[in-house]
């Protein structure tokens, strides 16, 4: 048996309830992990209150690092003992999780384990919004909502080093400081924010608008744009944007708009492989800071759960087990 956090009913934090379960079995292409930290994120509190829809009974948690316990069936690369990270684990608010090998990655000496948990999600996110979702070029000024949040510092970062201009908007002036330390050249208040982006771009606008805020900042992401900028919506923190006329693309200088999700961008072995080996070598290299911005123990989960939806961290909320 094993210590886990049980959904038995949706509602508020306070359904995250810490129990004893049975230990999961490995099977075939499978890890069977000993966790030491967890990534806690939205979704997961979209699932405890049935926004997302789970079959109850059910563990969150898909981000985590931890010890390989028990090697799979036909898994090659991996060995008992392995330190190993992974965004796509099952039921990892847990003290022992299982993963497919494949949503596995081995994590390079001189990471520690609380780091790597915190790098997944946010610093794969991250990745593929610079690299593959827009195409920014060096010299290029782009404009990141929520400069100070998990994402948000860690796009600031990739960005920067690749030569490219960043704009934020934030809400608080600690969040400012922040955004600013992690490379943003300027971090604004989000009231005005489309008028004073094409301030700082001399009339002309951002070449990309990453937005994960959604509807309260969409009409003005838009007007930010330059003329063939890019609008990359990757969230919906304020809630999901209403149906729009696509006229308005044309009108506001043949822009672009694209939706994307992680998913999409970790099709193979070789893609992520791409992804977390240029994670890795930034974090090496001192050119990404994983700013982890609040520790709990897994038995405090529901106070995890309040302090992120409550918008009262800044980084990456971690449980540490």
């Amino acid at each position: 048996m094993m210590r886990a956090i049980t959904v038995k009913q949706t509602g508020g934090p306070e359904v995250l309830e810490l129990g004893e379960v049975q230990d999961p079995a490995v099977g075939p292409g499978e890890l069977l992990v000993q966790t030491a930290a967890v990534g806690v994120n939205f979704i997961e509190a979209y699932q405890r209150t049935g926004l997302y829809k789970m079959t109850l009974p059910f563990t969150p948690g898909a981000e985590a690092a931890g010890t390989v316990l028990a090697v799979g069936e036909g898994v090659s690369g991996f060995e008992v003992g392995d330190l190993v990270a992974t965004a796509e684990a099952r039921a990892s608010y847990a003290e022992r999780f299982i993963v497919a090998a494949d949503a596995a990655v081995k994590v390079p000496g001189g990471i520690d384990a609380e780091t790597a948990a915190a790098l997944p999600l946010q610093g794969l996110t991250a990745h593929y919004l610079a690299t593959s979702a827009s195409h920014p070029q060096k010299g290029d000024t782009v404009l990141v909502h929520a400069g100070a949040g998990g994402v948000g510092l860690l796009l600031t970062q990739i960005l920067t080093a690749r030569g490219v201009r960043v704009l934020t908007t934030v809400s608080t002036g600690e969040k400012r400081e922040l955004s600013l330390g992690a490379g943003a050249e300027v971090a604004m208040d989000y009231e005005g924010f489309a008028e004073r982006a094409r301030e700082l771009t001399g009339g002309e606008g951002v070449a990309v608008v990453y937005d994960g805020v959604g509807k309260d900042t969409f009409d003005e992401s838009l007007k930010s744009l330059r003329v063939r900028g890019e609008m990359v919506l990757f969230g919906g923190a304020s809630g999901p944007v209403p149906p729009f006329e696509l006229q308005r693309l044309n009108a506001g200088g043949s822009l672009s708009i694209t939706r994307p999700s992680l998913g999409h961008f970790l099709r193979n072995s070789e893609e992520r492989a791409w992804r977390y080996g240029d994670l890795f070598d930034a974090i090496a290299a001192g050119d990404l800071d994983i700013r982890i911005g609040a520790r709990f123990p897994l038995e405090d989960a529901a106070d995890a759960h309040r302090a992120l939806e409550g918008r009262k961290t800044t980084g990456k909320v971690v449980l540490t087990v």
